[in-house]
């Protein structure tokens, strides 16, 4: 009896004494936008640089997601192709703020991978009127004529009149917006004055020759109620100017 007590505690210490096998973790792939950009604010074009790391097979298709709080989910707007460590991904997008990721799925030994979010503001070019006019006014019969979507699709076409002595005015909602360009016409007989106001303050004017055409360009950061106005200076029937005007803007 002893000897078989012996043998099992002899047994016992044996197998206290061998070696626990440890878990050994996964290899992991790590993704990262290394650079998002406006690259054409007139088309709307983002473009986006991601590193992936190890770099994945060449070619690996990486797709670029953007939150859509409407539907609180991700969306996939775009994708690239995997060359070495990088990826370019390019989209056409309107106007906004929106947060972006980009992915990469398994290949063994690594699992899937997603980047850290990141939040962008894309500023497009848009027609002045876009979102209509909030109100226009003035003096001597003033008219601030909108041309017709059918006409100009664009929403930046617009007449801007009165008569002699008078001056016109519209206020359109420029939240969002960093920039105002503005391609102006002059059709009065005779020197009239634009100019872009902040709510009531103005901001930069020019004065125009008869018919002559000039640009008047301004950065409107943090103006929420920007105003066009045109006002006579010197004419015989009063103030005439056609104007061409874009913002930049995130919505």
């Amino acid at each position: 009896m002893r000897r078989v007590l012996i043998g099992l505690l002899a047994l016992l210490m044996l197998g206290c004494a061998a070696p626990i096998a440890s878990a050994v973790p996964s290899p992991a792939r790590t993704a990262k936008i290394y650079s998002i950009r406006t690259t054409d604010a007139t088309k709307g074009v983002i473009t986006v640089v991601g590193t992936l790391s190890p770099a994945p097979a060449t070619g690996t298709r990486i797709p670029l997601h953007q939150w859509i709080p409407s539907v609180k989910r991700w969306q996939e707007v775009a994708h690239g192709y995997s060359s070495g460590s990088s990826v370019t991904i390019t989209t056409v997008q309107p106007g906004s703020v929106r947060t972006y990721r980009i992915a990469v799925g398994p290949q063994a030994p690594y699992a899937a991978a997603i980047s850290p979010m990141i939040s962008f503001k894309h500023y497009v070019w848009r027609g002045m009127f876009k979102k209509g006019l909030l109100a226009a006014g003035g003096a001597g019969q003033p008219q601030f004529t909108v041309v017709p979507p059918k006409e100009g699709p664009r929403r930046s076409e617009a007449d801007l009149l009165a008569d002699q002595g008078g001056y016109v005015w519209g206020d359109v909602d420029s939240t969002g917006c960093r920039y105002s360009r503005n391609w102006l016409g002059n059709l009065t007989d005779g020197l009239a004055r634009v100019s872009l106001h902040n709510g009531t303050k103005a901001m930069t004017s020019v004065r125009m020759q008869q018919e002559t055409e000039t640009w008047l360009n301004y950065d409107i950061t943090g103006v929420t109620r920007l105003r066009l106005q045109v006002a006579d200076v010197r004419s015989g029937y009063g103030p005439y100017v056609s104007i061409d005007s874009l913002l930049l803007c995130t919505n």
